[in-house]
């Protein structure tokens, strides 16, 4: 792989739980060296590992994400956001993968007709 790569929150937890959709989100999620990691997805995804296994689980998770090109959201990331009809996290989300000119990685809906999305339907 050789493009930018993003991938949604959802995705990063099927990775990690391992389900049979994992293997979809593994070819953008092990090419760290073309991964950017919004930081709203490592908040989100932390934040549920911790709630629901723990903080040791979900201080590894944090690592194995910040392997990838960690972007902090900033005022040019955020004016970007308001201009997508999307859900505030989604919005940071496509708005960072947009800035990147970088491939989304997604099976959540909101994104499924917009560019620059590679989209896996549940």
């Amino acid at each position: 792989m050789t493009s930018a790569n993003v991938v949604d929150s959802s995705a990063w937890l099927e990775y990690f739980i391992d389900t049979e959709r994992a293997p979809l989100f593994a070819p953008a999620i092990e090419d760290t060296a073309n991964l950017i990691v919004p930081v709203i997805s490592l908040y989100e995804v932390f934040k549920k590992v911790l709630r629901e296994r723990g903080e040791n689980d979900a201080l590894q998770i944090a690592s194995v994400m910040q392997s990838g090109t960690v972007v902090d959201f900033d005022g040019t990331l955020a004016m970007s956001a308001a201009r997508f009809q999307l859900p505030l996290a989604d919005s940071i989300i496509y708005a960072t993968a947009q800035h990147f000119q970088a491939t989304l990685w997604t099976q959540d809906e909101h994104f499924e007709h917009l560019p620059g999305v590679r989209y896996f339907r549940k």
